[in-house]
């Protein structure tokens, strides 16, 4: 069952979102996923509708998801995992996140998470950017492949580094003078928001941040925030 659970999906149905992005904005990491009605359909393949559940609880700030799936022992085995923890604000898609992270704890695409992150030509796409179309050959080449062990790749004006990354956020943060609504907005902005989960910030770290950013605001402001 876990064998099956945990094979690959054919790369047509694997879709890319871009990351973290260079100064320029012209290339950035492509990081690969799987929708939620593809892990359903896997379960249901694999373990039959009648022999999976699963059911969200809150936590804080985060949902939770838990599923469990009967054995052939017909024990029930539960996993669970969450979504939007670290986030200031509710993020769209927290439930279907949540779900997939919980099956991954079943190894359903747990491979992808082993990909390497590929940096790609992007474009903008409203207030986003979208992945080249002729980059999705290289992706779909990479799938193929399989995971590896080398390093993530850098790029010689970019280097991906958590480390690198909260020190960019602090001198953003720095730039901003005292009280200027602008700093909010840039934090909460898909783009700043999706950089901290890609580089996978710890609530510690988001904390840290948003202490820096609560210190610019006005002292009547602080106790608010």
């Amino acid at each position: 069952m876990y064998d099956k659970l945990m094979a690959p999906f054919p790369p047509d149905r694997v879709s890319w979102r871009v990351g973290s992005t260079t100064q320029d904005k012209k290339k950035g990491l492509a990081f690969g996923y799987i929708d939620a009605r593809d892990v359903m359909q896997r379960l249901d393949e694999v373990c039959g509708p009648e022999n999976w559940q699963n059911n969200y609880t809150i936590a804080g700030a985060a949902i939770v998801c838990n599923i469990g799936i009967r054995m052939p022992s017909g024990d029930w085995v539960w996993k669970a995992d969450g979504a939007g923890a670290t986030d200031v604000e509710a993020e769209k898609g927290m439930m279907s996140d949540a779900f997939k992270r919980a099956a991954v704890r079943f190894g359903i695409g747990r491979y992808l998470y082993d990909i390497p992150a590929t940096w790609v030509t992007i474009e903008p796409m409203g207030k986003s950017y979208k992945i080249a179309d002729g980059e999705h050959a290289k992706l779909e080449s990479i799938l193929r492949r399989g995971a590896t062990n080398s390093p993530p790749p850098s790029l010689d004006d970019e280097d991906p580094s958590k480390a690198r990354f909260i020190n960019e956020c602090k001198a953003k943060i720095a730039s901003y003078k005292a009280g200027d609504a602008a700093l909010a907005d840039w934090w909460r902005s898909d783009e700043q928001s999706q950089a901290r989960r890609d580089f996978e910030l710890t609530q510690a770290e988001v904390d840290a941040l948003k202490a820096l950013i609560i210190s610019k605001l006005p002292a009547a402001q602080r106790k608010a925030a």
